[in-house]
């Protein structure tokens, strides 16, 4: 029941939203700006139903709330009409998010040789691992810049829930790092095992929670 009121709510938000903004010209600011007035909604709705409130009563008071809308919509029409605008801040976004992409896989890459070289060093296990460390940093930037990268089909995914995805995929990676350097450092396969499951359930536990509410961002 709970469930099938939270969907019912969810659906008309999202009705709301698409009605204040419709025959408003797509953009990348136009869909976060939309998605970040449907979080702000769905917060202060829940929160109000918490008070005692009843969910049309909730969501019409969340409504109110957000305040007068003209001003964003005017915003979201002129960047909707003009091209150039798009142009320029779709660029800008890109440039970033190529940045932290090369800049992620040739961090994770030095982790990975530094890594490979202790290794043929000969030094003990906890020493060779410790420069993977680098692997899970590398892979949390490239995660992020990948996320909030635009594509010709698809628009780049808000920072917050960016944030959220590179936290999960950051402690996964992170489980199987301590599961080696832990493992290594004490000769005890089940300690590397116990510090694995740990912390890869907790990420995985927040990917899938990702997955699972992310709607789909491609472009109409």
């Amino acid at each position: 029941m709970r469930m099938k009121r939270q969907i019912d709510l969810d659906k008309k938000i999202k009705a709301f939203i698409d009605r204040e903004f419709s025959g408003i010209g797509t953009s990348q600011q136009l869909y976060e700006l939309k998605e970040e007035l449907t979080v702000n909604l769905k917060e202060r709705a829940r929160d109000l139903e918490k008070e005692g409130k009843s969910e049309g009563t909730a969501l019409q008071e969340a409504i109110q709330s957000i305040g007068d809308l003209s001003g964003l919509k005017e915003d979201m029409r002129q960047i909707g009409e003009d091209q150039s605008k798009r142009d320029v801040y779709t660029s800008m976004v890109s440039r970033i998010s190529t940045a932290g992409l090369i800049v992620g896989i040739l961090v994770m890459v030095f982790g990975g040789l530094t890594t490979t070289m202790l290794y043929f060093m000969g030094l003990p296990g906890e020493a060779v691992t410790g420069p993977a460390i680098f692997i899970v940093g590398g892979g949390m930037l490239f995660t992020y810049s990948l996320l909030t990268r635009e594509t010709a089909t698809r628009y780049a995914m808000i920072k917050g829930r960016a944030l959220l995805y590179t936290l999960a995929i950051g402690i996964i990676l992170f489980s199987i790092f301590i599961a080696c350097t832990s493992g290594l450092a004490t000769g005890e396969t089940f300690i590397a095992i116990s510090s694995f499951i740990i912390f890869f359930l907790v990420g995985l536990g927040l990917w899938l929670g990702l997955i699972f509410t992310t709607k789909t961002s491609r472009k109409k």
